[in-house]
Formats: structure tokens, C-alpha cells, sequence
């Protein structure tokens, strides 16, 4: 990877693009650290210090730690990831958003442009949300600090936006993933401080538990990078056949191909969906402790369930990936529109017959290739929770998510250098 950039910064027009992005990131960075008027920044701190899980944890990591200090970047790009989740579930449930997908490039901007508007208002939305969640931080809830905190995180959440649509179009990889990537990244010498100062014994010294309990943490980390890599790439390849057919002079087919199915075709959604879905009880509790509502025991023994530490948590959290991974996958990939595309280009499945048998076999290789992705982000998404039982670990634990997305992000944007490098007939990353 290290060589494949120095022989990009080579190349003047990628010199600029990665230049670019970098001056982007920079300010990225910087407006992170940019308070939103009237509120109290250690009161925040100390809110969210509680968080390290669920979807507040999973917020303040994309947003590189703007959450807890209560800046203009606190909410991230999350909205957008909702909004265009939303407007892929719409493409499918609506013919109309369906048919404008099949436009080519003016319909995807429509749906861009449809995108960045359900942007905003699910980003007002959440920052209504936050500003209620937070009320006992902020100096005086009249409506002119109402309006200045919320129209902040949401003009905060838009430039960010923007932002990364000026990565995408004149910078190196995906301008939204490439913030999150930062904002994750961002996250590591925190960690390392939490490492130091949950392992380090009376003094300044360190015991030898300590240095066992490091090496076990590195060990462990280098481990889950290659298994996520490992698993990242891996896929299942279907042989597919063309017929040979002669029109006019000219005889086409007969080449021999495959249909890749990736293992991890869902990504991190699934995750997000049920991260989504069991940090409601969180968000109900947070606002209930910011009310004057009386003690209830149903309550706090219901919302006790949602606690990241209770076997009802992790048992649901671990069912809601599974659901998620294989409701993703399906709408993703369409078996029956597949196998009828081979038929109309005369293409079989070597030993399956065309047409319906051949749908009903990738249907049946597709469901367990998924069964496999799904379990393998279900490992990875609770790995860090069983960490919190081992001593020592509870404050260090190593994100699955974050290191799904870390981890993808590099893979692909390195890919994309390589392709630009090739497309300029650039040919030293091969040597």
C-alpha cells in the first residue's frame, strides 16, 4: 500500500487529488473542534463519556470525537448514511425511484439531489433530538437557543456533506467514507491514553499482567485486521457458460466465466441497521434522565434488558445482524432478473438447466454464502461487548465496527489509486 501512494505522489494530476483530499480532511479536523454557542462542553463530555457502545459510541467514533465535545460536527455525515439507506429501500419499493435509477446519469443526480434533501431534514430531526437529550448542557432552553443549536448541528452535518462530494469529485475515494475513515483513525491516540491509563498499576510502573494483557491486545488486534481482510475479499464464484451463436458472419459466445459472490456483500449496514434499532432504549433512557418522571421499576427493569452487558443485548443484537445481513442481501441481489439475463444471452450454469432451476440454484448458493457473511459480522459486531467481561479490557475493547469500516475504506481507496495509476498506463505498483 505504502508503495503503491509513493508511486502516486509521482504523478502530478494524482499529486493534487491526494493533496486535495488531504487540505479537505484538515478542515475536517479543525472544524471538529469548533464548539456550537451555549453549550456546556465538559457537561457533554461527561454525558457521553458513558457511551463507549451503541449508537451514541458508534456517533462520536464517526465523527472522530466531535459528539462528546459538543462541536459543529457532532452529528457527522450520519444522516446522509440514513438518508441514503432510505433512498435505496425507497428505489425498491417505488417503481417511479426505481425507474429514475435506470436513467443513467441525470436520474442518479435526481436521486442525489433527493438524497441531500432527506439529508437535512433527517439532520434537523436528529438535531432537535439532541438538543432535547441534552437540554441540561445547553445555557437556557428558550427558543433562540433551540434554534441556533439545532440550525448549527444541522448546517454542520450539510457541510460535511458537501465536503465529502468535493473528496468524491476532485479528491481520492469516496469523500464519505474517507471522513469516516479520518474521524475513526482520529480515535486511536484516545485509545491509546485509555490502554496506558486502564493498565498502568500503582506508580509508574507496569506490571506484568499489564505488558501480557498489551501483547494480548496487539495480538488479537493484527488477528481481526487479517480475518476482516481475509473476509472482506473472499467470495464464491458461480461458472457460467455462453453457447456459441453465429449472427450474420460472425460467430459469438462460447467463452467460459464465473458470477462473483461476495461474502461480506452487505458490509457494515447491517450492523448499522441493528445498532439503530437497540440504541432506541438508550436514546428513551437519556431522555427520560433528562425529565422530571417519576421511578418506575417496569421501566428500569425493561430498559436494564437493553444494557450492553446483558445476555437479552447481545442474544438480540446477534439475531438483528442475521435478519439485517439476509433482508440487505435480497434486495441487492436478485437471483430470478439474474437467471433470466443468462437466458436471454444464452448463458447456463454448467449441470443446472436455464430458466427457473438455474435462479433456484443461485438462490441456494447465494443463501449460504450470506449465512456466512452474516455470522461473520455478528462475531465481529459482538467481539468487542464479550471483551468488556475480560479485566483489564473493558475500556479498550477493539471496535468491530470501526475496524469494518477502516479497514474497507483503505482496501478500496487503494484500489482506486491503482486503477487510476493503470488508466494513465502507470505500471511501477506492478514491478
Amino acid at each position: 500500500m505504502l508503495q503503491t501512494l509513493r508511486n502516486a505522489w509521482k504523478i502530478p494530476d494524482l499529486r493534487k487529488k491526494m493533496l486535495f483530499t488531504v487540505l479537505m480532511v484538515i478542515i475536517f479536523r479543525m472544524g471538529s473542534y469548533i464548539p456550537v454557542p451555549g453549550l456546556d462542553a465538559a457537561a457533554i463530555e461527561e454525558l457521553f463519556g458513558g457511551f463507549s457502545g451503541g449508537m451514541q459510541g458508534l456517533l462520536n467514533n464517526f465523527s472522530g470525537g466531535a459528539m462528546e465535545r459538543g462541536s459543529i460536527f457532532a452529528m457527522s455525515i450520519s444522516p446522509y448514511i440514513n438518508a441514503s439507506i432510505i433512498m435505496q429501500l425507497l428505489t425498491v419499493a417505488i417503481p417511479a425511484l426505481e425507474r429514475l435509477s435506470k436513467e443513467g446519469e441525470e436520474g442518479r443526480k435526481k436521486i442525489s439531489s433527493y438524497t441531500r434533501y432527506a439529508t437535512v431534514v433527517l439532520g434537523f430531526l436528529q438535531a432537535m433530538g439532541l438538543f432535547f437529550g441534552l437540554k441540561n448542557s445547553i445555557a437556557g432552553n428558550d427558543v433562540l437557543n433551540f434554534f441556533v443549536v439545532t440550525l448549527t448541528f444541522t448546517a454542520g452535518t450539510a457541510f460535511l456533506m458537501w465536503l465529502g462530494e468535493q473528496i468524491t469529485e476532485k479528491g481520492i475515494g469516496n469523500g464519505i467514507s474517507i471522513l469516516i475513515f479520518i474521524g475513526i483513525v482520529s480515535r486511536g491516540p484516545a485509545m491509546i491514553q485509555s490502554l496506558r491509563a486502564t493498565l498502568m498499576s500503582s506508580g509508574d510502573a507496569i506490571s506484568i499482567s499489564a505488558v501480557i494483557s498489551i501483547v494480548a491486545i496487539l495480538v488479537i488486534s493484527v488477528l481481526m485486521i487479517a480475518f476482516v481482510v481475509f473476509m472482506n475479499d473472499a467470495e464464491r464464484r458461480i461458472p457460467v457458460q455462453y453457447a456459441k451463436r453465429v449472427v450474420g458472419r460472425k460467430m459469438y459466445g462460447g467463452q467460459s466465466t464465473h458470477i462473483p459472490i461476495k461474502v461480506a456483500m452487505a458490509g457494515v449496514i447491517p450492523i448499522i441497521f441493528a445498532v439503530s434499532i437497540m440504541s432506541f432504549p438508550q436514546t428513551i433512557n437519556m431522555f427520560i434522565n433528562g425529565t422530571q418522571m417519576p421511578d418506575s421499576k417496569f421501566w428500569a427493569a425493561v430498559l436494564g434488558l437493553f444494557q450492553q452487558t446483558h445476555p437479552f443485548y447481545i442474544i438480540a443484537y446477534f439475531l438483528l445482524i442475521l435478519f439485517f445481513t439476509y433482508f440487505y442481501t435480497a434486495i441487492q441481489f436478485n437471483p430470478i432478473e439474474m437467471a433470466n439475463n443468462m437466458k436471454k444471452n444464452g448463458g447456463f450454469i454448467p449441470g443446472i438447466r436455464p430458466g427457473k432451476s438455474t435462479s433456484d440454484y443461485i438462490s441456494k448458493v447465494l443463501s449460504r454464502i450470506t449465512l456466512v457473511g452474516a455470522l461473520f459480522l455478528a462475531v465481529i459486531a459482538i467481539f468487542p461487548i464479550l471483551m468488556a467481561f475480560i479485566p483489564n479490557m473493558g475500556n479498550i475493547s477493539i471496535g468491530g465496527t470501526s475496524l469494518l469500516i477502516v479497514v474497507g475504506v483503505a482496501l478500496e481507496t487503494v484500489k482506486q489509486i491503482e486503477s487510476m495509476m493503470l488508466m494513465r498506463h502507470y505500471k511501477g505498483f506492478l514491478e
